[in-house]
């Protein structure tokens, strides 16, 4: 196996002991954030216990870098993937590049994020991993992993984005042309005033481009997208569960949630722009590590991030190889870890239920976490808070 180690000092906020290489997996150059403990004899027959941590959308293995070093301190390997789209993974053999919307989109089918993830924990010398944590769109994922693959993923943290289970019954051979989400913006659309579901925006050939290209430049959107769904945005304490399913019970959430119908993203989340007071005591992203983000994306553009929107708009289309598993719950010991003031929680009414008490068949009351005092970001927000519940729960699954 040939990899390229580079050294953490490259971008700040790593800890010292946290690394950077690239491993040929399948198609890909998996960019991989790794930290071992510092006990670990690199010369001894036995591995670590691993851990392996996924992150979402607009974001990086970078986001985990506030948390990754405690973990290993406790005596954990920990790996943190560019997912397939994103950051420095990139096709074999070929330079980081913007990813055009018109390629084609199977290759970010969940089923094949799945085979990347394990391809990547055998490709490593592993098999088997003691959990797989997953936040935002690498919830999903980290839920299919222990879903399809409980004898290699021993239990799973899925965090801020519920797991309400793989397609129903009902959705099986639908020949309808439209997914519900699809209707469903249609409604959002006839509201007072008009407007629309953001996967289904990100889901547009526009999406990428405006995400790119924000009036304001990339930092200045980056900056207020991040406090906008962070609790640092005092209007994500009225987070709670919502009625129903409905365009009426929805339109209470934000802005960049339900979007107004004509604006793009960088256009709904600009009024609240954080003040230069409150970028300055920003202490979970300083400005040096938001310039990251801003490097990463500037070089790759948003399309890679975005095609997991696109496939999950269109499930009867790039959905289709997970019919098998209708029915199957997550057998592994399950955690849910996420901000109180995370609308995420709650944007599908009855998911954070269906998760508790179907989806997943071991999943205690005491391992469903809302830390307060965090939105969306919540490993960035509150990483002491995060590994402290990560520890209590894998410590507890290894017993």
């Amino acid at each position: 196996m040939s990899t390229t180690t580079t050294t953490s000092n490259a971008w700040p906020g790593l800890p010292s002991n946290i690394t950077s290489r690239i491993i040929p997996v399948n198609d890909l150059d998996i960019h991989i954030l790794e930290a071992l403990p510092a006990s670990w004899n690199p010369s001894s027959e036995s591995k670590p216990p691993l851990l392996v941590l996924l992150h979402g959308f607009p974001e990086l293995a970078y986001s985990w870098r506030r948390i990754m070093a405690p973990l290993a301190a406790n005596g954990y390997a920990i790996i943190a993937p560019d997912q397939r789209g994103f950051g420095q993974t990139k096709e074999r053999g070929r330079p980081v590049r913007k990813i055009a919307f018109e390629e084609d989109l199977a290759p970010y089918r969940m089923l094949n994020m799945v085979a990347d993830v394990v391809a990547l924990v055998y490709t490593l010398g592993y098999t088997s991993v003691a959990a797989v944590v997953g936040h935002d769109y690498g919830s999903p994922v980290a839920a299919h992993c222990a879903l399809i693959r409980p004898d290699l993923f021993k239990s799973v943290v899925l965090m801020s984005a519920p797991f309400s289970g793989p397609p129903s019954l009902s959705n099986v051979g639908n020949p309808s042309t439209d997914s519900p989400l699809h209707a469903f913006n249609d409604q959002l659309a006839k509201l007072d005033p008009p407007r629309k579901h953001y996967m289904m925006y990100s889901s547009t050939p526009s999406a990428a481009e405006d995400f790119s290209n924000p009036p304001e430049g990339l930092h200045a959107f980056l900056r207020t997208y991040y406090h906008m769904k962070s609790a640092d945005w005092k209007a994500n304490k009225a987070a709670r569960p919502l009625d129903a399913f409905s365009p009426a019970a929805l339109s209470v959430m934000p802005n960049y949630y339900i979007m107004p119908l004509s604006q793009t993203m960088p256009e709904c989340v600009a009024p609240e722009a954080p003040s230069p007071d409150e970028i300055a005591s920003n202490a979970w992203l300083p400005d040096d590590d938001l310039a990251v983000y801003v490097s990463q994306y500037t070089e790759t553009g948003f399309q890679g991030g975005l095609n997991l929107y696109r496939c999950g708009t269109d499930p009867l289309r790039w959905s289709k190889d997970l019919h098998v598993f209708v029915g199957k719950q997550i057998e592994v010991p399950a955690m849910f870890i996420a901000g109180a003031q995370d609308w995420g929680v709650f944007q599908m009414p009855g998911a954070a239920e269906a998760m508790r008490r179907k989806a997943c068949r071991d999943m205690k009351d005491e391992d469903f976490v809302l830390v307060d005092g965090a939105g969306h970001w919540v490993q960035q927000e509150k990483p002491e808070a995060v590994v402290k519940h990560l520890l209590r729960f894998i410590k507890k699954s290894d017993s």
